[in-house]
């Protein structure tokens, strides 16, 4: 009877081995998918932020945040995601300011296929001479 019940559990490990990894994969898939769309999106803040800055100072131009956000998104993750950089100027607390905004698309598992469509801006309020 023993030599049945063993003869009968025979291959339910892999039964249960594919069961978990079913719903293991995906976790962890997403999770490191999240975890990707939350450093491109730190990332892109930081330099809009940082080209904001620049451009406020008197003797800079909102060209050159611009410029300055591009190469540390480029030098930080890729060039492909400094493609849509913009510079605009704005009002802050009444006070005159620029923003600096980036768009860019993450891939899901910075693969291809279906991404995240990511927007920041950073601001700064102009320095007056």
């Amino acid at each position: 009877m023993s030599a049945m019940r063993l003869r009968d559990q025979r291959g339910s490990a892999v039964v249960d081995f594919v069961l978990v990894m079913v719903v293991l994969v995906p976790l962890v898939l997403g999770i490191i998918q999240v975890g990707l769309v939350m450093h491109v999106r730190a990332t892109l803040a930081a330099a809009a932020s940082e080209g904001a800055r620049l451009a406020a100072t008197v003797d800079r131009g909102p060209g050159d945040g611009v410029a300055l956000t591009r190469s540390q998104i480029d030098a930080a993750l890729a060039g492909t995601y400094a493609q849509h950089v913009s510079a605009r100027p704005i009002t802050i607390d009444g006070q005159p300011g620029i923003a600096i905004t980036v768009r860019a698309e993450v891939p899901a598992l910075g693969l291809g296929g279906p991404g995240v469509a990511l927007s920041v801006t950073g601001r700064a309020v102009e320095e007056v001479p």
